[in-house]
C-alpha cells in the first residue's frame, strides 16, 4: 500500500531584470521541502509548476510505501 502527499509552495514575482530571480531564490525552501519529506520516509515521484497572473506555483508530489 502507499500512501501519497502533495505539497504546494507558492513564489511571487518581483520588479528585476534578472529573469531567473524566482528559480534562484526559491531553491532553498523547495530544497528544505525535499529534505523534509524525506526524513519522513518520501519519495519525490513527480513535480509540476504553473504560472497565474505574478504567482509560479510548484507542486510536488511525494509517495511512501508501507
Amino acid at each position: 500500500m502507499k500512501n501519497y502527499k502533495v505539497e504546494v509552495l507558492t513564489f511571487f514575482s518581483k520588479m528585476t531584470l534578472d529573469k531567473n530571480h524566482i528559480a534562484k531564490s526559491s531553491q532553498e525552501e523547495v530544497q528544505a521541502k525535499l529534505d523534509e519529506y524525506a526524513q519522513k520516509g518520501y519519495q519525490l515521484v513527480s513535480t509540476n509548476a504553473t504560472g497565474y497572473g505574478t504567482a509560479v506555483y510548484i507542486y510536488l508530489y511525494f509517495e511512501k510505501s508501507y
